[in-house]
């Protein structure tokens, strides 16, 4: 047993050194996407096209919050070729020069942490609802049994009733509707990236009001990073964390510009005086953009 003499000072208290698991300090210096002064041009001598030229931005893993990144820019800017690298989908991967990265490695080809929305309809015409929903996890070699569990579980997630759309087949359903199965597809899988090109761009208003809504409650469920395109200034404004903002073909980033964090419904929160006001100054940037050269 140990003593301490009458004049002899007690040795101060150890201090404590939090522990940090291999998976969390991995976490915690790994960026999610990063691109460092990419360029992506089609073809050779004349007929050469650069879609984006020295495209560079940071991405980071951010704990319990991934972050969502709208995409905004003038038409043909490269804003599709961005993702469709991300995903590691041809002809856009790989490019041409510069390095994209995907959880600090070269992207190679497409992977299972990330999962991509398109704007076209993008359902399998010849399955039902559930196994529409269901099919990633069939290539994955889930169980019958578990996948059409796991399926019905997304139908509700994402607003349908299980009982009524699970059986039907991608023409009787409205294209809101078949937009929920193309998410709730994706989202099944549960990717890290979620790249979205423009999911909405085809939905009426009111629909589109209620698609951002879900789609905020599901990213904040999945702790996902999301990439999101679009023409609505609006809806970017409202999803977002961060806008990156590209300019004219070929296409770079001009602007990222953080986002208040939207706290009602977007058919609320679209009405305020202060979105309005950040909509307005990025209408003003993006109408530049588009003006006359």
């Amino acid at each position: 047993m140990s003593s301490i003499l009458p004049n002899e000072a007690a040795p101060a208290p150890a201090e404590a050194v939090p522990v940090v698991s291999p998976a969390t300090a991995k976490r915690a210096h790994t960026h999610v996407v990063e691109f460092r002064d990419v360029t992506k041009t089609y073809g050779e001598g004349p007929n050469a096209y650069t879609a984006i030229r020295n495209v560079s931005f940071i991405v980071d893993d951010r704990p319990d919050h991934g972050e969502f990144v709208p995409i905004l820019g003038p038409s043909g800017c490269g804003k599709s070729t961005i993702l469709r690298m991300i995903a590691g989908l041809s002809p856009q991967h790989p490019p041409t020069s510069g390095d994209a990265l995907v959880f600090g490695k070269p992207v190679q080809t497409a992977g299972a942490d990330r999962g991509m929305v398109f704007q076209d309809y993008t359902s399998f015409d010849h399955l039902s609802v559930v196994d529409n929903i269901a099919f990633g996890l069939e290539c994955r070699g889930v169980s019958l049994k578990d996948r059409r569990e796991q399926a019905m579980h997304w139908i509700e997630k994402v607003g349908l009733n299980k009982d009524v759309d699970a059986v039907k087949y991608p023409h009787q359903l409205s294209g809101g509707m078949r937009q929920r199965v193309a998410i709730a597809r994706t989202l099944i899988l549960q990717p890290r990236i979620i790249l979205m090109d423009e999911p909405f761009g085809a939905l009426d208003p009111g629909t589109r009001y209620a698609m951002q809504d879900l789609l905020v409650k599901l990213w904040r469920e999945q702790q996902a990073t999301v990439f999101f395109i679009t023409h609505s200034i609006e809806e970017a404004v409202y999803l977002g964390d961060r806008l990156l903002i590209m300019s004219r073909a070929p296409g770079t980033i001009l602007h990222e510009i953080p986002i208040p964090a939207a706290e009602r419904p977007a058919r609320d929160a679209q009405r305020d005086p202060e979105f309005l006001g950040m909509v307005f100054k990025v209408r003003d940037i993006v109408d530049e953009l588009e003006g006359p050269v």
